[in-house]
């Protein structure tokens, strides 16, 4: 008994040694996810946080860091209206314009800490409100982009009818969300090679700075199933940006209807709600957000 309390008061002291030398380093962290689609939030409103490629990298190794889809960290607005900014980084390091799975993640958080139902974050695209409601957080993920430039595509294309092939898939739409998108309709997305197809579409010479890439099979009555390619990220559970730019072709297609009701999305992780609204052509987003844990980590 006396070796045991000894050992456990080594191990303790070990642990406690550890922590205060490495306090300097550490950093309060939070894991969450939309529908599976994974994010470590980081809050550098109180102390600035230096974020250099090599070291988000680290961070998203899942097996040596912490893992993610995006990093998200929030940072104090420009904007006035705003009560946060966002900024955004995939796990190669670069920085996205959009994402809005961890923004719906991003608002769960703020509106707690603000103690209510709304809030508005900034993000390079610019500021988007959000809404909770029976336990879902809608965003307004603002009007698609449809003109080649702001895609941005590398030249004037019918947008709704790509000349890009792969491997058997062909025909997509090319939309832009805060960041580009190429959707293609297929007769089941469950067959296709997301992996395979998406990686070599990702870097089209068609799209500049590289793209999102969607396989989209229509299932019913305003109803598709997605799986998603996101750029930088590779295959993930949900893709908030790329649920919405799917529908959106979908529309444009007459696929759907996303303007009179909004569309059942299925994805690998889960279900999304989207919509057009008809006044302004917003596309909003309705869907869960969860937290895995909050701790510490040396990064």
């Amino acid at each position: 008994m006396q070796c045991e309390i000894a050992l456990n008061a080594k191990r303790a002291y070990i642990v406690r040694s550890f922590t205060e030398d490495a306090g300097a380093a550490m950093l309060s962290v939070r894991k969450m996810h939309g529908l599976g689609n994974d994010f470590v939030v980081l809050d550098s409103r109180d102390e600035p946080i230096l974020l250099p490629e090599a070291r988000i990298r680290k961070i998203a190794d899942r097996r040596r860091g912490i893992g993610f889809d995006q990093l998200l960290v929030i940072e104090h607005p420009a904007a006035r209206e705003a009560d946060a900014f966002m900024r955004i980084y995939n796990p190669d390091g670069s920085e996205a314009g959009a994402c809005g799975n961890g923004t719906r993640c991003v608002a769960d958080l703020l509106m707690t800490q603000l103690g209510r139902d709304t809030c508005r974050i900034e993000t390079l695209r610019g500021v988007l409100e959000a809404e909770r409601r029976d336990g879902l957080i809608t965003v307004d993920m603002g009007e698609a982009q449809k003109d080649w430039r702001d895609i941005p595509l590398a030249r004037e294309l019918d947008i709704l009818h790509l000349p890009i092939e792969q491997d058997g898939v062909s025909n997509p739409v090319a939309v832009g969300m805060g960041n580009p998108h190429c959707v293609f309709f297929v007769d089941d997305a469950d067959k296709v090679d997301v992996a395979g197809i998406g990686s070599a579409v990702e870097h089209h010479p068609l799209y500049p700075q590289r793209t999102n890439v969607e396989f989209v099979s229509v299932h019913g009555d305003n109803a598709l199933r997605l799986r998603v390619w996101e750029r930088g990220a590779g295959i993930t559970l949900a893709c908030g940006s790329g649920t919405c730019a799917s529908v959106v072709a979908a529309d444009l297609r007459g696929l759907v209807d996303a303007r009179s009701a909004p569309v059942a999305v299925t994805v690998d992780g889960g279900v999304l709600s989207i919509g057009i609204r008809e006044s302004d052509g917003h596309v909003l987003m309705t869907g869960p957000a969860a937290t895995t844990f909050v701790g510490e980590a040396d990064l």
